[in-house]
């Protein structure tokens, strides 16, 4: 595997599977951040986005939807194949457990961003950021330890 040839690097710094998840997980954050900006800066232009004629979202949550709909599927290939592989879960229950803590992912992104940018009134980016590194520590836990679990408790 390409990324496993940099772990060398990293070996006194953390164990190989938190390095690819940095490693997989950094790629699609960095994927995600310039999906999310693109879409509120350039594509909606930070205008309140009408998708149906009762309905309106704000330009940021609008991004973030965007956003996930591209990096989901990709954050589970990379999540099954590259750095919890081995797990004993058929890849349906991966993928159902996947989406769920994502689900839970999405409401934490959701409340931290009305948070942060309704509430308090800090810039989208920035707060995106920010609440990006909270859920992905959240994430990161929560997917090793029940989305691709590697022993069965008797």
């Amino acid at each position: 595997m390409i990324i496993d040839s940099f772990y060398p690097l990293f070996k006194k710094l953390m164990p190989l599977q938190t390095y690819r998840y940095a490693v997989c997980g950094g790629g699609n954050a960095v994927l995600n951040f310039i999906i999310f900006a693109v879409t509120e800066n350039f594509i909606v232009k930070k205008q309140i986005v009408h998708v149906l004629p009762n309905i309106a979202i704000s330009s940021h949550i609008f991004s973030f939807l965007v956003a996930f709909g591209i990096t989901f599927p990709i954050g589970f290939y990379l999540n099954t194949y590259v750095v919890f592989g081995g797990s004993y879960l058929l890849k349906r229950i991966q993928l159902i457990r996947y989406f769920s803590v994502v689900s839970v992912c999405i409401l934490l992104n959701y409340v931290f961003m009305k948070l942060f940018v309704d509430l308090w009134g800090w810039y989208p980016t920035p707060s995106y950021m920010l609440t990006f590194v909270v859920v992905t520590l959240f994430s990161y836990f929560s997917q090793r330890n029940f989305s691709f679990k590697k022993e069965r408790i008797v």
